[in-house]
């Protein structure tokens, strides 16, 4: 399912917590890692050491993909090695098209992370411009691998049904469970429009039954629920604990999102605070930004 998996790293703590579950999902299958780092040049890094003039970010990166990739040595996974200049971003979503990535693997937060939030810069920049699926993992949370319980809320939309793809394929190569999830929020129906839970509740009832039945179709197993809630984001974490999932897939963009963007809403969210690795998947219709 994956042959070529970018590891973008600062050599950071988070980072290197987060290898360690890239490392797991690639000697599973039999992957090459690009391990990738970006001398930021939005950052004046060129000094002078005696009589040469070196750049400093991209002597230390040369550094950081060195150790990075011998520790995938360590487990046998080949490793592809680069330093690029570049905005950070727009150069691992570029490398990623470049190289023909099928997996792009980020940890939630890097150097210049503070609590949750690596987000709102690089991972949730690259989330949005990644033609490829973007495995964020967060360092202090819970990865498992092999995945034994993978959630995919659904609403129904071609990218959600594009996640659900990748996560019965995972499943299928793990004997996993696919748990599919579909949450009405209340405040979709309007105020006073409670009335009009049921009929979206028979939509959402559906729709889960659709996916499932695409698990089922696989020979993977797949449980089915809908809830009534105010926060998607909420229920899905809820799910996760309920459930002690594994694996959150989910689309980047639903049915009300604009190019690649449902984040800054519900993606996002459970990005940021998923306790396990988020498998974001964009939409393979959508056009290029």
């Amino acid at each position: 399912m994956f042959d070529r998996i970018l590891f973008p790293t600062d050599g950071s703590d988070g980072a290197n917590a987060a290898f360690d579950h890239v490392l797991d999902v690639a000697a599973d299958h039999d992957a090459t890692v690009h391990v990738l780092n970006v001398a930021d040049t939005t950052h004046d890094s060129v000094t002078r050491i005696g009589r040469e003039v070196v750049d400093v970010l991209e002597r230390e990166g040369k550094g950081i993909v060195e150790s990075v990739a011998d520790r995938a040595a360590d487990r046998n996974v080949e490793t592809v090695t680069a330093v690029r200049q570049g905005g950070v971003p727009e150069t691992i979503a570029a490398y990623a098209d470049e190289y023909e990535a099928d997996l792009i693997g980020m940890p939630t937060r890097g150097r210049e992370g503070l609590d949750q939030l690596l987000l709102g810069s690089t991972t949730e920049r690259v989330v949005r411009r990644a033609t490829v699926p973007v495995l964020s993992v967060r360092p202090d949370g819970t990865a498992r691998y092999p995945y034994r319980d993978i959630l995919v809320p659904t609403d129904g939309s071609a990218c959600a049904s594009a996640a659900l793809d990748r996560a019965v394929a995972l499943a299928a190569r793990t004997d996993a469970t696919v748990h599919v999830l579909s949450i009405v929020p209340v405040n979709d129906v309007g105020i006073g429009g409670y009335s009009g839970v049921d009929a979206l509740v028979d939509e959402a009832e559906d729709r889960v039954a659709d996916a499932a039945a695409v698990a089922r179709e696989a020979g993977v197993d797949a449980t089915e629920t809908v809830e009534v809630g105010t926060s998607a984001a909420r229920g899905i974490r809820a799910a996760v604990a309920d459930r002690d999932v594994d694996l959150v897939a989910v689309g980047t963009h639903g049915r009300t999102g604009v190019g690649r963007y449902l984040l800054g809403s519900v993606a996002e969210r459970v990005v940021r605070t998923s306790p396990v690795p988020v498998l974001t998947v964009p939409d393979p219709d959508a056009d290029e930004e």
